[in-house]
């Protein structure tokens, strides 16, 4: 149950992400728009479940030297892949460039962390 929770958090923060620029769910009806943006968040955790651990640890010098900043350019790239993956299995979700994913990766970030909060007091009071 904590994993489905943990994708819809993530698609909930996806979804705040398309407010930038750049970042696009397509034309599609509310059902249709919903079922992407769960794919999404499940193509967006599995990068960052598989792909995320590797380039600390070979970019750990990187991280060192800038104080942990050179991690909001990883997470921004890791978004833009999550973009391009999802594009090319055929959901209607684009991200067009480096900066638009740079300021999605932080806006889901953010997002993420609040709902988690929300849902931790939340089933915490149960």
């Amino acid at each position: 149950m904590g994993f489905l929770v943990q994708v819809l958090l993530t698609a909930v923060a996806v979804w705040v992400s398309t407010v930038i620029p750049g970042i696009d769910l397509g034309e599609a009806s509310t059902p249709a728009k919903i079922g992407t943006l769960v794919l999404v968040a499940l193509v967006f955790g599995l990068i960052n479940a598989i792909i995320k651990p590797v380039v600390k640890l070979l970019g750990c010098v990187f991280y060192l030297i800038t104080l942990g900043l050179f991690g909001l350019v990883v997470n921004g790239l890791l978004f833009w892949l999550a973009g391009t993956i999802s594009e090319s299995v055929g959901l209607p979700f684009e991200v067009t460039g480096f900066w638009p994913a740079f300021w999605g990766a932080i806006i889901v970030a953010i997002t993420g962390w609040v709902l988690n909060i929300v849902y931790e007091k939340i089933t915490d009071e149960d």
